[in-house]
């Protein structure tokens, strides 16, 4: 493409150097010549009316008077009759430009001069207009190189930024180049830059939130499966079955709200539902994990209260919360419902060393973790809970006390206020 910008405005340059510059030196030429016929033509009357002069006065005409009346590169011959010619300076050979004239006494005056002085002046201009010529030239070939370099480099960066596009970095670049037209063929990679930017980050985060969403309901459904197979008594497996087919069951669920969330994370499926049966669950899901590490989980609080939300969602979140509880904390685990205007909210606490100062602030964000963990959980928890208009905060950090807000039915079942703690074995 440089090439072709450079050859084609070079020989645009040259066409009308060409055109204009032919044009130019026939016009110098006939000038010139012209010029120097009437400045012959103008001596030879001046000598002419001088030699008039002298002969009406009666004074003497010779070569020494006259020389100084004529140019020292021509000639003159002065015919008077009756009289030798009189001739000053030498005579040219060749081609001439010639003058005579005729004076009132009679005499011819005749001046000369060399055809190439015409010449010598021609070459000069010829030379004048052909720097010109070059320059003009020169200053085309520097236009159209920077002209190539600043349309042909643009679209050089562009089609890198493609490829780099197709090679699966969607970073965007944000370059413009001052040209409209290329600017918006930027503005649009860009912009197809950050929608597969964000596509492939809903995608992976897709992954991590699928990968540690479903590892807590696989692991509950090994360890079910694994009760069926050590056990001979058909009341344990058919109690254990029906606990399978329940993890079963929630495992559909989370699937059915990561892709949810992953097509459009505001789409949320809130119902009125009964909070208890909720916490119930996950206690009796969580409740061989809590034995296998010799701790305790329990549950107090209001009950009877129906929340609005999505029951899947919330048993998502209290699992993330007890499963956190098991992996970083210590002692009982403490589940506690209780209501805050028209909110319920669960409390997930423990008797553990708590959050550490340093990410309090930050531990819903992503990759955040005290310990070697994936640090997706409560950050999934989180935007699960946002989803159905609720929220989940840190209320304390030492021992540490998540909250999980929801919007509470206009009419609940009256219920005792509190309960004691009882433990579930």
């Amino acid at each position: 493409m440089r090439r072709r910008l450079i050859n084609s405005t070079l020989a645009v340059v040259l066409v009308v150097i060409a055109v204009f510059g032919v044009s130019l030196v026939i016009v110098e030429t006939r000038t010139i010549s012209s010029s120097a016929q009437e400045s012959v033509d103008s001596e030879a009357l001046r000598l002419v009316g001088i030699v008039d002069s002298r002969l009406l006065g009666g004074e003497n005409i010779t070569s020494e008077v006259l020389a100084k009346q004529v140019d020292v590169e021509r000639y003159a011959r002065i015919d008077i009759p009756g009289r030798s010619p009189i001739e000053i300076g030498e005579r040219p050979s060749g081609s001439v430009i010639r003058a005579v004239k005729r004076g009132e006494e009679g005499e011819n005056v005749t001046v000369e001069e060399a055809r190439s002085s015409v010449t010598r002046e021609v070459g000069r201009t010829l030379l004048i207009i052909g720097m010109v010529a070059l320059l003009a030239v020169i200053a085309a070939v520097l236009l159209a190189v920077r002209q190539a370099n600043k349309l042909a480099s643009p679209l050089t960066d562009l089609a890198e930024a493609a490829e780099r596009l197709g090679s699966g970095d969607p970073r965007p670049r944000h370059k413009r180049y001052a040209v409209p037209e290329l600017d918006r063929v930027a503005d649009v990679l860009d912009a197809s830059a950050e929608r597969i930017a964000r596509m492939l980050t809903a995608e992976r985060r897709l992954a991590a939130d699928a990968s540690h969403q479903l590892r807590t309901p696989l692991t509950a459904l090994s360890m079910r499966l694994e009760e069926i197979s050590v056990t001979d008594d058909l009341d344990t497996v058919r109690e254990e079955a029906t606990f399978a087919l329940t993890q079963v069951e929630r495992l559909t669920d989370v699937v059915e709200r990561l892709l949810t969330n992953a097509r459009d994370p505001r789409t949320g499926s809130a119902v009125a539902f009964d909070l208890d049966e909720v916490v119930q669950q996950q206690i009796e899901e969580w409740r061989p994990a809590y034995r296998s590490a010799g701790r305790a989980i329990v549950c107090s609080g209001r009950h009877g209260m129906r929340a609005v939300a999505t029951p899947g969602a919330v048993a998502q979140v209290l699992a993330a919360l007890i499963e956190n509880s098991l992996m970083h904390g210590g002692g009982t685990v403490a589940l506690r419902t209780r209501v805050t205007g028209n909110q319920a909210v669960i409390e997930v606490t423990d008797e553990g060393p708590g959050v550490p100062a340093d990410l309090g602030a930050r531990i819903f964000e992503r990759s955040i973790s005290g310990r070697n963990s994936t640090g997706i959980g409560l950050a999934v928890a989180r935007d699960l809970a946002e989803a159905d208009g609720g929220r989940l905060e840190l209320l304390q950090q030492q021992p540490a006390v998540f909250a999980l807000f929801l919007s509470r039915e206009a009419r609940t079942r009256t219920a005792p206020a509190k309960e004691p703690e009882r433990p579930v074995r």
